[in-house]
């Protein structure tokens, strides 16, 4: 974790690079969450405030989530500009290279800046500003921007506390600071409103992803006396209720408040050709546990409480790997 000196220098470094520079490429990682989307656009908002030339990019095909559907991302593209070798690289709420869909560009750009919360980081920028300790990257970028001098409209307000509500699991999740809590609090005076994010995240549920719940709870398993709940998604499931993979994000929540649970896993195959033969998620119930200790022994990672990896495992070897790694970290 960074001391405070060092998130201080890291927080100049950033504000300087931006001050210093015109033109920038943002980005997130790929199957973005509220706080992926929530802090691109934020830092969209906030670099056109100060007169930067920008443009958003969440490279590839797969869908957005349909619950951030009301979010203003009509600007967003999905191919990296023309002009991507002449512009600056920002890269929000990515715990490595390999999250950006298309980790090659950071060869191709003059300058790459990383901004970040995951304490695994990788620390792949040219620039770096990781705060381990945040409960969010919109919570990170608050502070950049209060550096830059940047103005909080209702409209950055309003994307960064969809960062915050969904990376805190609506203020329930134990990156819950107090931190986060005033922040809230500021975005919220600052013209955020709250109940049109809540029906938009929350209450806007499509039918396909209640069926794909569904069938992720009819075959939930419990394994290690009732610790571990494990369940899946086939790729065939997506194709038969009429459901994109992006419907399948929180479904996961549901298994990991099963009581007694410390550790959910979802396993599902991705409907898409074209990726890894399956995505696991990983959800810790206590705090002694570090789920992405067992992610990053599968080439993946996140946070403590809420990582994943890709693999081409079947599910019963994912499946037994999860659990091993599960009893291994419980002796530990």
């Amino acid at each position: 974790m960074s001391s405070p000196q060092t998130t201080a220098s890291e927080l100049a470094a950033v504000a300087d690079a931006i001050r210093e520079h015109d033109r920038f490429v943002l980005t997130t990682h790929e199957n973005p969450d509220g706080d992926a989307l929530g802090s691109l656009l934020a830092a969209e908002l906030a670099l056109e405030q100060l007169g930067k030339d920008t443009v958003m990019v969440l490279h590839g095909d797969a869908p957005l989530p349909a619950e951030y559907g009301f979010m203003p991302l009509g600007e967003l593209q999905r191919r990296w500009p023309d002009d991507v070798a002449e512009r600056v690289l920002l890269a929000v709420d990515c715990a490595n290279e390999s999250r950006i869909a298309d980790p090659e560009v950071l060869g191709r750009v003059p300058l790459s800046i990383n901004v970040d919360h995951h304490h695994d980081n990788t620390r792949f920028g040219r620039i770096n500003l990781i705060v381990a300790d945040a409960s969010s990257t919109g919570e990170v970028l608050r502070d950049l921007f209060r550096e830059l001098g940047v103005e909080l409209t209702p409209d950055i307000a309003e994307s960064l506390y969809i960062a915050l509500v969904t990376d805190t699991g609506r203020f329930q999740y134990t990156n819950t600071t107090p931190k986060a809590l005033r922040l809230a609090a500021e975005l919220v005076e600052a013209g955020a409103d709250v109940h049109r994010v809540f029906q938009g995240v929350y209450e806007s549920v499509q039918f396909a992803k209640l069926k794909l719940l569904a069938r992720a709870l009819e075959r939930a398993q419990v394994f290690e006396g009732g610790r571990i709940v494990v369940s899946y998604l086939l790729r065939t499931d997506f194709a038969e209720v009429g459901a994109p993979e992006p419907y399948s994000e929180g479904i996961i929540d549901f298994l990991r408040a099963v009581e007694g649970a410390d550790m959910a896993v979802l396993i599902r195959e991705p409907p898409r050709e074209d990726g890894p033969a399956r995505r696991v998620s990983l959800r810790a119930s206590i705090d002694e546990l570090d789920v992405s200790a067992i992610a990053r022994k599968s080439d993946g990672g996140g946070h403590r409480q809420a990582a994943g990896f890709s693999s081409e495992a079947s599910i019963e070897e994912i499946t037994d790997f999860v659990r091993r790694e599960f009893l291994a970290s419980s002796r530990a």
